[in-house]
């Protein structure tokens, strides 16, 4: 089956959903579900900036639905905004149920990240090739 990216984001990270990672309950710890979101906003954002990024804030998270053992979480990224040395980045996470076809979104948020150099400082991010326009 292809994976259905949500309009203008693309899958940057997808995993499985494994009982370590549940709560008492059953369900898979929230925190395991931002820590996939903070892999896949650090993923799009080195690669947007050309370099390492941190993330500095994490905003809006929303968490629709739970993820249970054995679904497929898959995390969606698409760039929001570009400053001087920051990122922000759209989240929607989707869990493909265990065994089926079924997607549902289970979580949103927006990520900033700062692009910083090898001293841990913020570093200038350079204009995107594919849009910047020469003139």
């Amino acid at each position: 089956m292809h994976d259905l990216s949500p309009e203008g984001m693309e899958l940057t990270l997808r995993t499985l959903a494994m009982p370590a990672d549940t709560n008492a309950a059953g369900d898979i710890f929230g925190g395991w579900v931002m820590s996939q979101m903070d892999l896949a906003a650090a993923i799009a954002a080195n690669e947007r900036s050309g370099g390492r990024t941190v993330t500095v804030a994490a905003n809006e998270i929303v968490f629709k639905k739970p993820v249970k053992v054995g679904d497929t979480l898959c995390v969606y990224t698409s760039v929001e905004r570009v400053g001087r040395s920051s990122i922000t980045i759209a989240i929607e996470a989707w869990a493909r149920r265990k065994y089926t076809l079924l997607r549902e979104k289970v979580t949103e948020a927006h990520f900033t990240m700062v692009a910083v150099g090898e001293d841990g400082k913020p570093r200038a991010i350079a204009p995107d090739p594919v849009t910047a326009k020469s003139e």
